[in-house]
């Protein structure tokens, strides 16, 4: 029986991009930390091949005393979420549920999310962001502040600033769902935020302003 043949290093080829691409896999691998490494690493390499965004948090998510990390969920792992889905803006159950999976957030989150959101089919995924927040928060007034950081074009440690007229939609769909809030207090809200802070702010929010002392609790 002949021997097999000996290759030395020098005479397999590299692909040349091939140490970028392994460089960044293991970047990403290590800010996401992944709990099923194999199934998230196929998602990451399929999202490349497709063209589409990959399940990668910006940075690293440092555990949080009062974030429901028992759940799954987390703001880094929804800032995934959101830049994947929200391009589309109406989306699919199938696809949201598709991408659950990929960052092994459990079923059951998935599940209730759809059960509080009375979700069938297409979606706005706005909407079934604000609830998967609302999941990690105490009241309506920590989701929205949440939902500001995660939001926010400014940097960690900043104001999160989000546009007044998208926290508005949010803090109506969430007021509205919660069922116990009136027209007439959503109004009160919304009218002494856009006169007292949004003119000045050029129709931008962030967390303190509803947060004041003076502003009108967001749910009385």
């Amino acid at each position: 029986m002949p021997d097999e043949p000996y290759y030395c290093s020098e005479q397999i080829p590299i692909p040349p991009e091939l140490p970028d691409i392994l460089l960044q896999f293991s970047k990403a691998a290590i800010r996401t930390q992944p709990t099923d490494v194999l199934a998230w690493s196929a998602a990451y390499f399929r999202a490349l091949t497709n063209g589409e965004t990959p399940p990668v948090k910006e940075r690293l998510e440092m555990p949080v005393a009062t974030q429901k990390t028992d759940t799954g969920l987390t703001l880094g792992l929804l800032k995934v979420l959101h830049r994947q889905l929200s391009p589309k803006n109406m989306v699919s159950l199938g696809e949201i549920q598709q991408k659950f999976d990929q960052l092994n957030i459990p079923r059951e989150q998935f599940d209730d999310i759809v059960q509080i959101g009375a979700f069938h089919d297409d979606v706005q995924w706005d909407n079934f962001l604000a609830i998967a927040v609302s999941k990690l928060a105490r009241n309506i007034t920590d989701t929205l502040t949440k939902l500001c950081e995660l939001l926010t074009s400014d940097p960690p440690g900043a104001n999160a600033r989000i546009p007044f007229e998208q926290w508005k939609k949010f803090y109506r769909y969430l007021a509205e769902l919660d069922g116990d809030i009136s027209e007439k207090h959503i109004k009160e809200v919304i009218d002494y935020l856009a006169n007292e802070w949004v003119i000045r702010q050029n129709g931008m929010i962030h967390p303190r302003n509803f947060s004041h002392s003076e502003c009108p609790k967001l749910a009385p």
